[in-house]
């Protein structure tokens, strides 16, 4: 069996970031003004007031504190609340793929390879700045890269399915050097204007290097094995797409935004989430006890914390299940590999990990991992 590894990773953070309490201010500013503007029809039972958001609830919640965003003047304006970007002429990069490229270098050079040595690039994310030509294609190009590109989307676990695809490749003889990216603009489809939801999203895009291991450098990690799971529900939803326009009944924009039950996803994902892993490990002899890190999908931290402690029998500590969305807040495919780029050291050669991110489908990835 021809052996793989992640012998590189990268990680682009945009510059600004909005911690809670500004993004709470702008939020209250907007609501008391709506609530203010619908009294009449407020009192009248007609519209349901607005409630305000504080700070403390959102930490609350979902450990969030603060978030990295493409544009912050925008999202913070109570009259706009959404992010502002330039529109780019056909002839210039997109923002994706800038963004890609960036993550792209850091990882390339981190595994010793230049652009040319990769032949097989993929674009996994949860939302794609278009339909076609595929931004994958478009990375390619800018990069360099020669072989061939494509998207795919599985919402929030599009990293562990893309993993698994580069293993596929890798395996099958299709490519030597895969380069798989992640590129999260999510603030582009989060409602600013929700108080369950407004906190939730960051932008992020990282980078994973994997190649077969007589090719790569010394160092980096060995992919024991993945697994994918899907099941569907309508509890994580986003409605927006080329066929809006061609509806009989238009949605309303609110409806073409992020849309999630939450408390329904918690009940429905982590016991899934839980199996998936518990099974992946039995399967290759492995206890939970035995791995040493756990990169988790960073959508939420009771989450998160609640997995790993039905995995271990026992609170995680935070070297064994590190937690990034305190900083990053849910950057969907990106936020487990942002925790393993930044928390992958340490580790002793032999040491087992497992990276995992969960999310709308419901789709689940598990990839274990060998230090090396």
């Amino acid at each position: 069996m021809t052996q793989i590894v992640i012998s590189g990773t990268g990680l682009y953070t945009p510059p600004e970031s909005i911690s809670n309490e500004e993004l709470v201010e702008c939020f209250n500013i907007w609501a008391t003004r709506y609530n203010t503007e619908h009294a009449e029809a407020i009192a009248a039972g007609k519209v349901e007031p607005k409630p305000l958001s504080n700070a403390e609830f959102i930490v609350k919640a979902s450990g969030i504190r603060s978030r990295h965003v493409l544009d912050k003047k925008g999202i913070l304006d109570p009259e706009i609340m959404r992010p502002q970007l330039p529109t780019r002429g056909n002839d210039e990069p997109s923002q994706m793929c800038e963004m890609a490229v960036a993550a792209a270098r850091e990882a390339l050079a981190e595994a010793g390879r230049e652009p040319a040595d990769v032949d097989a690039v993929l674009c996994a994310a949860s939302n794609m700045q278009r339909s076609y030509p595929a931004v994958a294609v478009e990375i390619q190009h800018y990069l360099g890269c020669g072989g061939y590109a494509y998207d795919m989307n599985v919402a929030c676990a599009s990293a562990t399915f893309g993993i698994q695809a580069a293993v596929d490749a890798l395996s099958a003889g299709h490519a030597r050097c895969v380069l798989m990216v992640n590129p999260e603009i999510c603030s582009g489809h989060l409602n600013f204007r929700d108080r369950d939801s407004h906190f939730i999203f960051g932008d992020a895009c990282t980078a994973v290097v994997l190649e077969r291991a007589d090719d790569a450098r010394d160092g980096g990690f060995e992919v024991i094995g993945t697994r994918l799971k899907t099941h569907f529900s309508s509890n994580i939803r986003n409605n927006a797409g080329f066929l809006n326009r061609a509806e009989i009944t238009p949605r309303s924009a609110d409806d073409r935004l992020f849309i999630q039950e939450g408390r329904r996803v918690f009940k429905d994902v982590v016991p899934m989430v839980v199996e998936l892993i518990g099974s992946h490990l039995g399967a290759h002899d492995l206890a939970p006890a035995e791995v040493r890190r756990f990169w988790l999908h960073q959508a939420n931290l009771n989450m998160n914390q609640l997995i790993s402690k039905r995995l271990l029998g026992r609170e995680p500590s935070d070297q064994e299940a590190p937690v990034v969305l305190d900083e990053y807040a849910n950057t969907s495919s990106a936020g487990s590999v942002i925790a393993f780029h930044k928390y992958k050291s340490g580790l002793a050669a032999g040491d087992v990990a497992v990276l995992c991110a969960f999310g709308a489908g419901y789709s689940a990835g598990s990839v274990i991992l060998r230090q090396r």
